[in-house]
């Protein structure tokens, strides 16, 4: 269970404010880290929501060019820059996306010529630790935080971790932000902004990272064909919301399986496959268990006060985005 609210509170003053011997904050550690610009075509569909000028950090991960980040900054990108830390620039590719996890793989042009940041262990990152939030010096540099928690995520957009890792205070300009232990290793990448990092129906601030444990077993995969192996999971292109145990549609996206299939915004999804769920988290492992991408999928939804019967055809969500030439060969 995570901290009470003074216990967090008073743990997050204190790593901003007392900050810790960090060693191991010197060249190395900012050479390792980069600043990305990337470019997204107008007509892309991500370019609603996530823009069309994107900047986030990442992170130097070994001496062949490959830099680990957040994946929505890549989603249908058509040019990326990398920003050394000595001020080189160097054109870069996407190298794989993660829709499972939200890892992202930028790969540049040549190797940067810098030590790779070394991997430590997120499982070992316990609560009321602290930690340092490191992302390229436009975008803050290196801070402290305290993890105040290590819980479930669920998001809106067909998105879940059994596993996240949540620090205060909260960063701005947190996307692909390293969260690094006390020894200077890596173990986690900075997603979100949230306002209930602590999770106990009060407003606390703070950013979720995704804990680097879950990329060595996929890794080498996105290294080679940009993706994982394996079937892909099923997508329907549904945002949501849950209220009071329920799951709303609070968009559907445009040219989707979900919108192809009938489903509208203001839709209650009671079950998926004649299961019952209360809520998303239920939602998502309900539909990820019912097949890989491709799978019919039949949602019992409550609309004008009748429960209707929507079957959708799932697809892969990377079939629904432009394709990158990282996953042509």
């Amino acid at each position: 269970m995570p901290p009470s609210l003074v216990t967090a509170a008073w743990a997050a003053w204190r790593a901003a404010n007392i900050p810790p011997a960090s060693s191991f904050a010197g060249p190395a550690l900012a050479a390792a880290i980069v600043k990305l610009g990337i470019r997204v075509p107008r007509a892309a569909r991500s370019a609603e929501t996530l823009g069309t000028e994107r900047e986030g950090t990442g992170v130097v991960i070994d001496g062949a060019g490959h830099i680990l980040t957040i994946g929505y900054l890549l989603l249908e990108a058509e040019s990326i820059l990398v920003v050394a830390s000595d001020g080189r620039v160097l054109p870069a590719s996407v190298g794989g996306f993660d829709h499972a996890t939200g890892f992202g793989l930028v790969r540049t042009s040549q190797p940067l010529g810098c030590r790779p940041l070394e991997f430590g262990s997120a499982a070992a990152a316990r609560e009321l630790n602290t930690a340092v939030i490191a992302t390229h010096p436009a975008a803050g540099g290196l801070s402290n935080a305290s993890i105040v928690a290590r819980r479930p995520f669920t998001g809106w957009w067909e998105y879940a971790l059994d596993d996240a890792i949540f620090a205060a205070p909260a960063r701005d300009n947190h996307s692909g932000a390293a969260l690094l232990n006390a020894a200077g290793q890596l173990i986690g990448i900075g997603s979100l902004w949230v306002g209930d990092a602590i999770d106990r129906g009060v407003a606390f601030p703070g950013n979720m990272f995704v804990p680097t444990d879950l990329l060595p077993p996929i890794l080498a995969d996105l290294k080679t064909h940009g993706r994982r192996s394996g079937a892909a999971r099923p997508w329907l292109g549904i945002y949501s919301e849950e209220l009071r145990q329920h799951v709303v549609v609070t968009q559907v996206l445009r040219g989707s399986p979900a919108e192809r299939g009938g489903v509208r915004r203001g839709d209650i999804i009671l079950a998926i496959g004649g299961m019952a769920i209360g809520g998303q988290a239920e939602f998502y492992h309900a539909l990820w268990a019912s097949g890989a991408a491709g799978v019919e999928v039949t949602l019992q939804v409550w609309r004008n006060k009748a429960v209707r019967e929507i079957a959708v055809r799932s697809i892969d969500r990377l079939d629904y985005l432009r394709p990158w030439a990282a996953f042509a060969s």
